[in-house]
C-alpha cells in the first residue's frame, strides 16, 4: 500500500474542549495510531468565531495534524472522526509530493506566510511579483471604453 502524507484539519467543539486540550490531542492521536499513522505535526491552529453554527456551536477550535498514513486507511479513520462527539467537521486532503517539505515547513511553524512557500523552485520567481500594491488582478472589473468602441 502507498504510504501518503495527508493534512487533517479538525473542529473541535471549543466547550466541550476547553480546558481538556490535553484529552482531546491524546483521542486525536490514539485515533491516527490505532491505523499505523506516523504523525510528523500535531497542534492546535486557531480559536474562532464560526461564520454559521454548527450543532449550535458559535465557536471552534481548529486542530492540525500532519501525518504519513497508508492510502486505504484514511477511509477508516475519517469513520472513526465521524462517531467522535467533540468532533464538530473535519478535511483530509493528501499533499503531493512536491509541496510536502513546503506543507511541512509551513504547519510546523504557525508564523510562516504562505506566501513565503508560493516561490517557484523551478526558477526562484515571486509568483506575486509585478502585482503592485494591489495583488493579483480581480475578475469582473469595469470595461474600459475605447474611441473604437464609440459608434456615431
Amino acid at each position: 500500500m502507498p504510504v501518503n502524507l495527508y493534512e487533517c484539519l479538525i473542529l473541535l467543539d471549543s466547550t466541550k474542549v476547553a480546558g481538556q486540550l490535553d484529552e482531546a490531542r491524546g483521542m486525536l492521536q490514539t485515533t491516527m495510531e490505532k491505523y499505523q499513522a506516523e504523525i510528523l505535526i500535531s497542534r492546535v491552529w486557531d480559536e474562532r468565531r464560526l461564520t454559521y453554527p454548527i450543532q449550535n456551536q458559535k465557536k471552534g477550535l481548529y486542530y492540525l495534524i500532519y501525518a504519513r498514513i497508508e492510502s486505504l486507511k484514511v477511509k477508516d479513520i475519517e469513520a472513526d472522526f465521524r462517531i467522535v462527539e467533540t468532533i464538530l467537521r473535519f478535511m483530509v486532503v493528501k499533499i503531493d509530493a512536491k509541496w510536502e517539505e513546503t506543507m511541512l515547513t509551513v504547519g510546523r511553524d504557525e508564523r510562516t506566510l504562505a506566501y513565503h512557500a508560493m516561490i517557484d523552485d523551478s526558477d526562484g520567481t515571486d509568483p506575486m511579483a509585478g502585482m503592485g500594491d494591489d495583488g493579483p488582478p480581480r475578475r469582473g472589473g469595469r470595461r474600459q471604453s475605447n474611441d473604437s468602441d464609440m459608434k456615431d
